[in-house]
């Protein structure tokens, strides 16, 4: 068995990509408001929020073509591979987002620009969450995938607290038009500094022993024929996923958006309850998915689902009845912890239910649908809903909507001991 320290390495040469995918999105998110005077200034400050967020959401629409192309790499070339792949094409997203002049020197060309960086960070992250998930799925040891695998969604919870944080100081050091002219792109910058590191990381990554064990790789075709066979569990994965990004997204991407445009909480109070909700969740998921592995992925499912519906839309009216930096906390530490548990289940859950020669297409293609439809478009959806029902509380109906379609997609996939049987085969060792 591979010892603690070489396991640990072995974790964080394959999550520092999922940090950085995270922490460009996050950034995105934050500085929704900046980007939209910088490259969509109109006359409304609604619209040009937006089409912002909308340019935010469109990055999502990629995500099902990455998950199939990059996906059916990844299952015939190998994990190593194809995660460096999606390394070097969200680094051009980035690049591009990062240092495109605004809409008053390049005109249309500049939002055009901006929407092609996010286009390519959606195409690399169709499949990242994917490749890292079955990553850590291929090298857990005995009886602790649910740990494992918990940690993919736990690096991004670190991009989250580091965003955070570079925020907060940033809103400190700099005025508010300074932000709003050029400050901004400083977290860009960073990441772009970032990106040499990780590559030097990603590098040193070994392959998985389950992929070098097989005797036959999948080509395109093959799989492509067989993700269509399996197409209703692509689907019910899909469900599955829904609650997990439009909760994430909700609290952290929106969360300064939120807070600064409905709740008029300043930009440093948002982010300060932004980095308490990342700590949170890097708390809550591999608490949970350890918890997972011993009680069943089903209960905590079921639990954290039927919680979200009985109390996501009364927390938000509370809130709104009552906006102060102290409640907002206090709402989104719960949906936090509703976050944790259900995603520390769900996303090894995900690994576990795909065929094994389409692991890594079928979850990342049903990971990025769920995104594509729902998840991604979380701010945007926010923002109009709010906007058309004259309803601050509103974004409590989106996240309550996304834990039914979480509950029926857990009771129809969980049925009997079909997905038992699957994981107790799956857990089989190679030379068993």
């Amino acid at each position: 068995m591979a010892s603690s320290t070489g396991t640990g390495k072995a974790i964080f040469r394959v999550v520092s990509g999922n940090f950085l995918e995270m922490f460009d999105f996050m950034v995105f998110g934050f500085y929704a408001t900046a980007i939209a005077k910088t490259f969509f200034p109109t006359d409304s400050a609604f619209a040009s929020l937006m089409l912002a967020l909308a340019t935010f959401g469109a990055g999502f629409l990629m995500r099902p073509l990455g998950a199939i192309f990059l996906g059916a790499y990844i299952d015939r070339h190998g994990r190593r591979k194809g995660l460096i792949i999606t390394l070097a094409l969200m680094a051009m997203g980035t690049v591009l987002i990062a240092c495109v002049p605004g809409y008053s020197t390049l005109g249309v060309a500049a939002p055009l620009l901006v929407l092609l960086g996010r286009l390519l960070q959606g195409f690399s992250a169709g499949v990242e969450l994917g490749g890292v998930s079955v990553y850590l799925a291929e090298i857990a040891t005995p009886g602790r995938k649910g740990f494992f695998v918990s940690w993919q969604s736990a690096s991004q919870q670190a991009a989250v607290v580091f965003a955070g944080l570079l925020g907060v100081g940033l809103n400190h050091w700099l005025s508010p038009a300074e932000m709003g002219e050029w400050g901004w792109r400083i977290p860009f910058l960073i990441g772009c500094m970032i990106v040499p590191v990780i590559f030097v990381v990603r590098k040193s990554m070994q392959e998985t022993p389950e992929f070098e064990a097989r005797k036959h790789h999948p080509t395109l075709r093959e799989i492509v024929r067989s993700v269509g066979q399996n197409f209703g569990l692509v689907l019910g994965g899909m469900a599955l996923v829904i609650m997990t990004t439009v909760s994430f997204y909700l609290i952290t991407a929106y969360t300064p958006t939120f807070g600064k445009a409905e709740l008029n909480l300043t930009d440093l109070q948002a982010l300060l309850v932004t980095v308490c909700i990342g700590l949170s969740n890097f708390f809550w998921l591999p608490v949970m998915g350890s918890l997972s592995d011993k009680i069943g992925r089903k209960p905590l499912l079921l639990g954290s689902t039927i919680l979200a519906i009985l109390t996501a839309y009364p927390a938000l009216s509370w809130l709104v009845a009552n906006p102060s930096f102290s409640h907002l906390l206090i709402v989104e530490l719960w949906l936090s912890f509703l976050y944790g548990s259900y995603n520390g289940a769900m996303v090894v859950a995900l690994t576990e239910i795909m065929p094994i020669e389409v692991r890594t297409t079928g979850f990342s293609l049903a990971y990025s649908l769920a995104t594509a439809t729902f998840g991604g478009f979380t701010p945007a959806a926010c923002t109009y809903l709010i906007h058309v029902l004259d309803n601050k509380a509103a974004p409590g109906l989106w996240l309550t909507g996304a834990a039914v379609l979480g509950l029926i997609a857990t009771v129809v996939l969980f049925r009997g001991n079909q997905h038992q049987l699957r994981t107790a085969q799956s857990a089989v060792p190679a030379n068993a």
